[in-house]
């Protein structure tokens, strides 16, 4: 097994051509008679038996060649492959060129990293969100705080009120005759919520448990009932049971339930501390959005569409391996969605593109910078990643090359050079809130 030749045929595909002699030709074409004749079939032979010169007779001498070239390319491949000194971004592609009596000449295709030219990275204009919290935003953190800490009290001593949770049995009539979708039993209904038609929940209020009513109200004229729109109607209404929703107090004692701290001031001040911590980092998250997309403005590259379907395919696992960490799959996220894996791509691809540009980008800066680490930084990340997923150390080693581990580091040193050294301008607008969790 030998390289042959190797050209340039596009801005970044490249191929080469190489050989297997003829004895491992031979060798593997042997080997796949012995392995395919046990279901050939040849008249006057017993089913995997017929000696191969009489099948290759029959059917060719080339029945065999096809699977012994698929045989010998992984062997063949990693013989010359180790003569490739640019990185390969593509599987490649084999053809064979010829099979003679010198064997087989094989070539390959593939698509390698493309070159890659940045300026201009050294004090990037970007502007930086104040850091700052309101009076108002510590508020609504404790009212949230409040909201998980109350309890759901049974009512039966007064009637209702707004902010009740009532439960009532009710049915509606139009012109005396009851209306599809007018009739329930055991409905959980919040007053005040402006759940149902104006004027209901205003008529269930000032009534107590057990309470048979009557309340009258008027369907709006844009109801989306056509047969309802702007009729007069009356509900037979009982009340079964009324809820209310007891907020602790804000004061020192609801501080130390909630928390480490003795007084409210301190749980008061621990919060603006936590949240003034977040909205720093969703400042700097602004700030290296700004200068990712800089960087990505200032690439030039010709970059093939592999990489970016290649990065497409990691997103698309990695999402999926996230939907197993919490007992779903793609099937059943499809099966929510509606999407298919077509979709999913799609939707991933914009995301995809821009991480191949920023680290093409990156791995250029730390190239042109000299950037280096150091081997007690590859030890302190693969401790890292082994705390991160809960491995040993050695094992991460055994499944992450020492290599990957220090390309990562220099793009992350990289990305540093370029936020040190860029021109930040402050601003007095804060930075927007996260989304929560769920809604992402």
């Amino acid at each position: 097994m030998s390289l042959k030749s190797q050209e340039t045929i596009g801005a970044n595909q490249r191929k080469i051509t190489f050989t297997v002699d003829r004895p491992t030709f031979d060798k593997a074409v042997d080997k796949v008679y012995r392995r395919q004749v046990k279901s050939i079939t040849i008249p006057g032979f017993r089913k995997g038996h017929a000696p191969r010169a009489i099948i290759e007779k029959m059917y060719g001498k080339e029945i065999f060649f096809e699977d012994a070239v698929n045989d010998c390319i992984p062997d063949a491949w990693d013989s010359v492959s180790g003569e490739i000194t640019e990185t390969m971004v593509s599987r490649p592609e084999f053809e064979v060129v010829t099979i003679d009596e010198n064997g087989v000449e094989l070539a390959a295709t593939y698509f390698v990293k493309p070159q890659v030219e940045i300026s201009d990275y050294v004090g990037i204009p970007v502007t930086r969100p104040a850091v700052k919290v309101e009076d108002a935003e510590v508020e609504a953190e404790i009212e949230r705080v409040r909201m998980r800490n109350s309890r759901m009290l049974e009512i039966t001593d007064r009637p209702a009120q707004t902010e009740d949770l009532v439960n009532i049995d009710f049915e509606g009539f139009v012109d005396g005759e009851p209306f599809e979708g007018g009739k329930a039993e055991n409905h959980q209904l919040k007053l005040g919520s402006g759940q149902f038609i104006p004027g209901f929940e205003d008529q269930v209020a000032g009534h107590s448990v057990g309470e048979e009513f009557d309340v009258n109200v008027t369907f709006p004229e844009d109801y989306q009932a056509e047969n309802l729109k702007g009729k007069a109607a009356v509900f037979k209404v009982k009340l079964n049971g009324i809820k209310f929703n007891e907020l602790p107090v804000v004061d020192d004692e609801f501080a130390r339930d909630v928390s480490e701290f003795d007084t409210l001031d301190e749980y008061k001040a621990d919060i603006r501390k936590h949240l003034e911590e977040d909205h720093r980092k969703q400042a700097d998250g602004k700030v290296d959005e700004e200068l990712i997309d800089a960087l990505i403005a200032k690439l030039e590259a010709d970059i093939p569409e592999c990489m970016f379907e290649n990065e497409t395919e990691n997103q698309v696992r990695d999402y999926d391996n996230r939907l197993r960490m919490n007992g779903l799959d793609l099937k059943t996220y499809f099966q929510y969605t509606g999407l298919d894996l077509d979709a999913l791509r799609k939707q991933m691809r914009p995301s995809a593109e821009k991480q191949v540009k920023t680290r093409l980008a990156l791995e250029r800066i730390a190239e042109k910078e000299n950037l280096s680490v150091t081997d007690e930084e590859i030890e302190a990340e693969y401790g890292r990643l082994a705390e991160q997923f809960g491995m040993e150390a050695d094992k991460v080693k055994e499944a992450v090359e020492r290599e990957a581990i220090e390309a990562d580091l220099k793009v992350k040193a990289a990305i540093e050079l370029v936020r040190e050294k860029a021109s930040v301008t402050e601003t007095e607008e804060a930075p927007a809130a996260e989304a929560p969790a769920d809604a992402e």
